[in-house]
């Protein structure tokens, strides 16, 4: 399935190349002139559930919150997100929070602080965000916007583990994000045998066939998150209303 994203930087809507946030070289692929909640309000009246907003640093919160109250409940908020906030934004209208940087301290996982959050919102509530690079043949969690790498390597024990504390998993491949040149389908098909929870896979897709091949390698266990592709945010390679359309047949064949 198609899970659609408000990508927010400096208060706007944006496409950037996933590997670049945070270098003085950051590289954006596109600046909508929409504002967020008009994106919200289209998600909302396509019935697409489940989608995320991302604050990539500070400034974005105005917008965020525009958005959640666009389409209540219906939208993931990450970016910034710690037991101090999470309720907060929760009540604000997003239907689960998602977390990454604050659970990890000098690249480990804080377990204290994991617990903590899974405890204040709910495992039903919290999503994790373990997106990322790959080193050798392994995939190694990355935090502080992409630029950071922990010790922690995506496998089938550790998304078992982590599968304890939150309902759903966020995965971006941050070497392949906004360069529009295919998914990581290694790291797909590997996330498709390993994942006991939904888990919504983000990298380099660039067509409606990345979808369906997402679907196929996934084993129908991970969704699929497009963006600098796609027309709205000012690409060619995939039209919105083919994945609305994608959606309804595969929810219509369920």
């Amino acid at each position: 399935m198609f899970r659609p994203c408000i990508d927010l930087h400096e208060g706007q809507v944006k496409q950037i190349v996933g590997g670049t946030l945070g270098e003085s070289g950051l590289r954006t692929n596109f600046v909508s002139e929409r504002p967020a909640a008009w994106y919200a309000d289209l998600y909302r009246r396509d019935a697409l559930a489940g989608g995320h907003v991302i604050m990539l640093g500070p400034g974005n919160e105005s917008a965020a919150r525009a958005a959640l109250a666009a389409y209540p409940g219906g939208l993931h908020i990450g970016g910034g997100i710690n037991a101090v906030n999470a309720l907060d934004w929760l009540a604000a209208g997003a239907s689960h929070v998602i977390v990454t940087s604050w659970v990890f301290r000098e690249g480990r996982v804080d377990w204290d602080r994991l617990a903590e959050l899974s405890r204040l919102v709910g495992p039903a509530r919290l999503v994790l965000d373990l997106s990322c690079r790959r080193r050798g043949d392994d995939y190694f969690v990355v935090t502080d916007r992409w630029q950071k790498f922990t010790d922690l390597t995506v496998t089938a024990a550790t998304l078992q583990t982590f599968s304890q504390y939150c309902a759903e998993f966020l995965i971006h491949a941050v070497d392949v994000e906004g360069l529009c040149q295919g998914i990581d389908r290694e790291l797909v098909e590997k996330l498709g045998a390993w994942t006991p929870i939904p888990t919504t896979y983000a990298g380099g897709a660039k067509s409606l066939e990345d979808l369906t091949e997402v679907t196929r390698l996934g084993q129908g266990r991970i969704d699929l998150t497009i963006g600098s592709a796609l027309d709205i945010f000012g690409g060619t390679g995939v039209k919105y209303e083919d994945l609305v359309g994608f959606n309804r047949r595969h929810l219509t064949s369920r």
